[in-house]
């Protein structure tokens, strides 16, 4: 797809790295409304307008953010930046054709937060039975996506500050150690990961310890008194022959992992929603 906006235009989706210029900024920075961030957002809204059909409400949006950026010395002026940029009018063209769309509201929160409530809602937004108690226990929340590695423990529907950390020791640390000759960019690495074309077994191994050994240093063996470690993202899936193994029975893998954080802000979304009703 190319989107075209007052940055320009950018092919996005699979293949665009064999169309234009590969643009790979993984900064945080880029989270603040990049010209890259603002296209890939757009293009996501084509996607969802040509699924359902024309938006003509305003958005009410939950946005889910690393773990890093929410806990830092400029998280407020971060999260404040990312409402500045996706609040209001927003037109575009994409592949010659023009959408408009008005966003009202955006709330952030962290990406862990979805994989939580991936887990303990359904579809509706509803509790599921015997999961509404894992609420007031310790769940450990392990989110490897494509640029962060993300640990979370709730207990008592707060996080447990301690054993909480961030580290950009993602996937794409996985596509660095098998592109070591920089033969590739990462977009075309992780279209050939997706597709089952790259090979990665020699370099798992390699880029599993170093998953692990975040945890190791986070958690140590308290991870023993949680009621269950969630395992979500790209990440989890890579290593589901493996990393549940080091907790004994506790890792909770959801069904298609790599949704899981966007699937579970939006059960979230539905469920404030229904207590903002109630009030």
């Amino acid at each position: 797809m190319q989107v075209r906006t007052a940055s320009g235009a950018f092919y996005i989706g699979d293949g665009a790295h064999d169309w234009g210029r590969p643009v790979e900024n993984l900064d945080y920075d880029r989270l603040s409304g990049s010209p890259e961030m603002v296209a890939l957002f757009y293009g996501s809204l084509t996607r969802y307008i040509q699924l359902v059909g024309p938006l003509a409400a305003p958005l009410s949006l939950t946005v889910g953010l690393p773990l890093e950026v929410m806990t830092g010395s400029e998280a407020l002026a971060t999260v404040e930046a990312v409402r500045r940029w996706m609040k209001g009018q927003h037109s575009w063209e994409a592949d010659g054709v023009c959408y408009r769309v008005s966003v009202a509201e955006v709330k952030a929160t962290t990406q862990d937060v979805g994989a939580l409530f991936d887990y303990l809602l359904d579809q509706d937004g509803q509790f599921l039975p015997g999961r509404r108690e894992a609420f007031a226990k310790e769940t450990g929340i392990v989110s490897i996506g494509f640029n962060t590695l993300e640990l979370l423990v709730v207990r008592d529907r707060a996080p447990v500050q301690r054993f909480t950390a961030g580290s950009t020791s993602g996937v794409r640390r996985l596509l660095e150690i098998v592109n070591h000759n920089r033969l590739y960019s990462l977009g075309e690495l992780d279209a050939r990961l997706r597709s089952g074309q790259l090979d990665v077994s020699a370099a798992l191994p390699v880029w599993e310890r170093e998953v692990t050994g975040v945890i190791e240093r986070q958690w140590g063996a308290v991870w023993r008194r949680f009621a269950a470690v969630l395992l979500v993202g790209g990440g989890a899936l890579l290593l589901k022959n493996t990393l549940p193994l080091r907790f004994a029975g506790k890792a909770v893998i959801p069904e298609e992992p790599v949704m899981a954080v966007a699937r579970g802000l939006y059960k979230f979304s539905l469920l404030r929603s229904r207590q903002k009703a109630k009030a």
